[in-house]
């Protein structure tokens, strides 16, 4: 599986991916209303598409590439064969088992989307204006603040687009909106510098603290990640009122095993004190299989079941024993259903 990746610097220059300079446009995926996972109260998660990180088990791979992309939903399809004659590369063919993509070929135009009369192809990224999103984010500032919610920025990683990001922080700050910032931390730390102080709430996300490990998972050396959480945690420690949550999923015969789960939380108590307010571990999710199906891409957990409530209840324990506070870790996500 070949999965699309923001490119990264020339060797000898600073080993984070090339990021947006734009601050007034981002590439969005999509914009989540109601949501209850992503920070306390009801809040709006903003999904921006890019991420430096191609984990192996990545729930979001639509959030990956930092370029638009197409997929196709063949239960909508009609078998029409009108999006084969809009598309102006040649890249879709009509055969029996539905419509077939030369991904290769394909330039993400979003011909075939805006013919197709069934909705079955769909463009995944749009160029986003600070002004238009804003506006509709502000439109539910209600629900914030009587939940206690607020906006919280997503991914793919939202500082791969400092810029926008930054600005839009801001502005929300400025409209009375509570902010998070859900990173993978492998981001400049100037980006962490502008986007802090506009920012209430970290979501940080510790997938490994053993860097060949995590290379093997994620593709990526973790120097920078933990150099960037190190500076999240002083940066917290210095402005009272700010909160710092760390995520590390839960992924079979990955991460979800005893050594991994007591090498993060003794780096979490070791390092990260009393600075961090909650630990949770994300259980493994395969409700996304199709969403790389209709990428045109393989993934290696397509047939890896959900974790049983003991396994959930066995990585909870092990990481209250090791870890920050124990009222402070929790699981979180769905268990499998035993008969």
């Amino acid at each position: 599986m070949k999965i699309e990746q923001a490119p990264l610097p020339a060797a000898g220059t600073e080993d984070v991916p090339r990021q947006s300079a734009r601050g007034d446009k981002a590439l969005i995926l999509h914009t989540q209303r109601l949501s209850t996972e992503d920070g306390p109260g009801i809040r709006t998660t903003v999904f921006f598409k890019g991420c430096p990180l191609s984990c192996s088990w990545c729930h979001n791979p639509e959030s990956i590439s930092a370029r638009p992309q197409i997929h196709w939903m063949e239960v909508r399809c009609i078998g029409c064969g009108i999006c084969v004659k809009a598309c102006p590369h040649g890249c879709l063919v009509k055969k029996p088992e539905g419509i077939i993509r030369d991904r290769t070929a394909c330039q993400a135009c979003g011909k075939c989307a805006a013919e197709c009369p069934a909705g079955a192809q769909e463009v995944l990224g749009k160029d986003t204006g600070l002004e238009e999103l804003l506006a509709e984010l502000l439109k539910d500032k209600v629900y914030y603040e009587k939940s206690g919610g607020g906006v919280t920025l997503s991914g793919g990683e939202p500082l791969m687009q400092p810029e926008f990001c930054v600005n839009l922080l801001r502005r929300l700050k400025e409209s009375g909106v509570s902010t998070a910032l859900d990173t993978c931390g492998l981001c400049s730390k100037s980006a962490l510098e502008q986007a802090l102080p506009y920012t209430d709430l970290v979501l940080f996300d510790l997938k490994d603290t053993d860097p060949v490990n995590h290379r093997r998972w994620t593709g990526q050396d973790n120097r920078r990640i933990l150099d960037n959480l190190l500076y999240t945690r002083d940066f917290m420690a210095a402005h009272p009122g700010k909160s710092l949550w760390i995520r590390t999923p839960l992924i079979p015969d990955a991460t979800a095993s005893r050594d991994t789960i007591e090498r993060i939380g003794h780096f979490i108590r070791d390092n990260l004190g009393s600075v961090v307010q909650r630990w949770e571990l994300c259980a493994f999710n395969n409700l996304c299989r199709d969403k790389y199906r209709r990428l045109g891409m393989d993934w290696e957990y397509a047939s890896t079941p959900l974790m049983s409530r003991q396994e959930l209840s066995d990585c909870q324990e092990i990481a209250r024993g090791c870890g920050p506070d124990p009222a402070k870790t929790f699981v979180t996500g769905a268990a499998r259903v035993e008969n």
